[in-house]
């Protein structure tokens, strides 16, 4: 099982990023995906997860400015990031387990190897 994380880079305050995970080696379509940060210095923190039924979970610090997805045709896990904050700045890692997990849990699944998200003003 790969999971590789593709589309950090640097932006300015107030802009905007798509991270995108892909996948491969899973059947996709039965796993919960998630997306996962951890600031420099900083534990990580579930940022938002998405349900084989496209059910999502946000975390408090992102709602109503990102926005998970999937496309499970692609073996594919997006973020859509926008208004992004100085506090956003982290390395973003996505997750895959076969089963939901509770928030404030980690996912015992697989993991990818990150992407960096820098924002600055």
């Amino acid at each position: 099982v790969q999971l590789v994380e593709s589309g950090g880079d640097s932006v300015q305050v107030g802009g905007s990023l798509r991270l995108t995970c892909t996948a491969s080696g899973l059947m996709f379509n039965r796993y919960v995906l998630g997306w996962f940060r951890q600031p420099p210095g900083k534990v990580r923190e579930e940022v938002a997860i998405i349900g084989i039924s496209d059910i999502p979970r946000y975390s408090d610090s992102v709602k109503g400015r990102f926005d998970i997805s999937r496309n499970n045709r692609k073996n594919a896990l997006y973020l859509q990031m926008k208004d992004l904050r100085p506090e956003d700045t982290a390395m973003y890692f996505c997750a895959a387990d076969d089963k939901w997990w509770p928030a404030s849990t980690a996912p015992s699944g697989y993991w990818g190897q990150g992407t960096q998200v820098t924002v600055s003003s």
